[in-house]
């Protein structure tokens, strides 16, 4: 059992308490990360005057030659080591000898995971972002592509009012601009470093930390040694912005999954993002939708995990904070597949206009412009309210939509009505009459289309 303590033990930890105290088997994720940190720290070793050039070279040769190998499979993490830290100081001391034992000098392994843990987000949330970026696109190309395309607009999941796809897919498309921003937020606030601050104290070594910060492509060092190895709020910060997205995506999932269905057909899903049943030969399931809805708990899940680790933690470091990985890789890698997998989905799925048009059509969703048109002509809104409810109960009756009824059925109910009701209750109308900016129509659309290419240009 490789470990960088023992001399104050007088017996060997019981094998039971060390597997369940090591956590090789999860952060040897972090052995790019934890190299990078101390090639950084080694430098700034060397330039203090703590270490001389020729050790200081020595040390990342061997650091260098152990991340090759690593990478090329040459050198395994094995469980023999207690966590990722003793891995590579105990493979660097047999390569280099007593050289590496200067290795960790002037830090702790609460300040070097502090790192690990602060580079690998840093990284993550990078490639995140460029996810949300992928699916902001493929969003935007569906609004340009469908500012013309027709459908109800819901409350209730009832039919309420025109709008078109495109209107719809915007409402998303200002969901993850959000979403994008939050994790840019997040960035800037945890892109500190936390490499330094020792165990709790900091060193009597006269370190550099601001060189180390800039070696890192850190904005500076942390400011607080105790705060720098006892706090995690950017990783809660990160699992609620992940908790989110994936709220958003669980509900464009399930929009998605109503429109595929039989009743609906809305949309189809290509053949690539769905899959069959065992026994019914007929069906074409939305797999891929339902998983993203289904994994949203599982990501609900790390977020609840971390606050509850970290809510009774006095200052500085204790061992609970362990519990900061397995859970936030997990939710990271299952945010960046759904990301991956829904953008793929609705890029290659089919928009049916006409059943979306027709739909918005029997649903009455023209109900109250035939009000509008009413009070236009001088009838008080109650009692235009009242109108079109009777309309709509003759048309349930009929099984027809407003548009179908003859001029002549209008008159019956009111005589108000004359030939220009037909125009007033288009659904092109209906939509193309709201222009206020964030509006389903055309005007309103290209304004914000415009608004995003911009956007869009910037990140």
């Amino acid at each position: 059992m490789a470990q960088l303590w023992g001399g104050r033990f007088t017996k060997e930890t019981d094998k039971l308490v060390y597997n369940f105290n090591a956590s090789i088997s999860f952060d040897q994720k972090f052995y790019k990360e934890d190299i990078e940190g101390s090639m950084a720290h080694v430098k700034m070793l060397a330039a203090t005057g703590v270490l001389t050039e020729a050790e200081r070279d020595e040390i990342l040769s061997g650091l260098s030659g152990i991340l090759a190998d690593v990478e090329s499979g040459t050198l395994e993490i094995t469980s023999e080591y207690e966590d990722i830290h003793s891995f590579v100081e105990a493979n660097l001391i047999d390569r280099i000898g007593d050289a590496g034992k200067k290795l960790h000098t002037g830090r702790s392994r609460n300040d070097q995971v502090a790192l690990d843990m602060r580079l690998y987000t840093r990284k993550e949330i990078v490639n995140l972002k460029e996810l949300v970026k992928e699916l902001m696109v493929v969003l935007h190309g569906l609004m340009k592509e469908h500012i013309d395309t027709f459908m109800p607009g819901f409350t209730h999941l009832q039919k309420a009012q025109p709008i078109t796809l495109a209107h719809h897919f915007g409402a998303y498309m200002e969901m993850f601009k959000r979403d994008y921003g939050r994790l840019s937020d997040i960035y800037e606030r945890m892109n500190y470093c936390p490499l330094g601050a020792g165990a709790l104290a900091g060193t009597t070594y006269p370190l550099d930390r601001d060189m180390t910060a800039e070696l890192l492509g850190f904005k500076g060092a942390t400011l607080n040694s105790m705060d720098s190895v006892s706090d995690r709020d950017y990783v809660i910060e990160l699992l609620s912005a992940l908790s989110t997205i994936m709220m958003h995506l669980s509900r464009f999932s399930e929009e998605i999954i109503i429109w595929n269905s039989n009743e609906y057909g809305f949309v189809e899903l290509d053949d690539a993002y769905s899959t069959g049943s065992s026994i019914m030969p007929q069906k074409k399931n939305p797999d891929i939708a339902e998983l993203v809805r289904g994994k949203t708990g599982r990501v609900y899940g790390a977020l609840m995990q971390m606050l509850t680790t970290m809510k009774g933690i006095p200052l500085a470091y204790n061992k609970d904070m362990q519990e900061d990985k397995e859970f936030t890789f997990d939710a990271i890698d299952t945010v960046k597949g759904c990301l991956a997998l829904f953008t793929g989905m609705i890029k290659t799925m089919t928009v049916n206009k006409g059943t979306m048009e027709s739909s918005a059509k029997k649903g009455f969703t023209n109900a109250t412009d035939a009000a509008d048109y009413l009070v236009n002509k001088g009838v008080p809104f109650r009692d235009a309210h009242g109108i079109v409810g009777q309309l709509v109960l003759y048309c349930i009756e009929k099984n027809i939509s407003l548009d179908e009824m003859s001029l002549e059925e209008y008159k019956k109910i009111s005589s108000v009505f004359e030939d220009d009701i037909y125009d007033a209750i288009s659904l092109e109308t209906c939509v193309e009459k709201r222009e206020t900016i964030g509006a389903p129509s055309r005007t309103s659309m290209e304004k914000v289309i415009a608004v995003n290419d911009e956007y869009l240009k910037g990140i």
